[in-house]
Order: C-alpha cells, then sequence, then structure tokens
C-alpha cells in the first residue's frame, strides 16, 4: 500500500469536520511550500551575477551637474 493509498484510507475514518481539518492543513502545506520556493527563487535571483552597468543602470544620468569634463 502507498502513502497515498495509507493517507486516503485514514481520511475516510475520519467525521467530515476532521477532514475539513485535514484539507486546511494540506492547503497550509501548499503555501508554506509555496512560500519556500518563493524565497528559493529571490535568494537564486539575488546571487546572479551581474555587470556594474546593469546594477547602475537605474542610475545612469541621475546627477545632474555643469561639469564638462569627468575624468
Amino acid at each position: 500500500m502507498t502513502t497515498l493509498e495509507i493517507a486516503i484510507a485514514k481520511i475516510k475514518r475520519l467525521p467530515i469536520e476532521q477532514r475539513n481539518e485535514v484539507i486546511e492543513f494540506i492547503e497550509f502545506l501548499e503555501l508554506k511550500i509555496g512560500k519556500i520556493s518563493q524565497i528559493q527563487e529571490q535568494i537564486e535571483t539575488d546571487n546572479k551575477e551581474v555587470s556594474f552597468t546593469e546594477a547602475a543602470r537605474e542610475f545612469i544620468g541621475c546627477l545632474d551637474s555643469n561639469l564638462e569634463d569627468l575624468s
């Protein structure tokens, strides 16, 4: 008997109120797994190497200056 079959057999023996609690717990686990996946994706994105130009792109041209030569 597989784990799924055992779980189904046990759930079938529960009163309806407790079956609803099982469903809520499963939904909680799905939410928890989803959040963990999002955090892992964010970590992977944060660890991606980028060039200086890519990292500074949003700041290019943000300084107003009357200087003609910055070298």
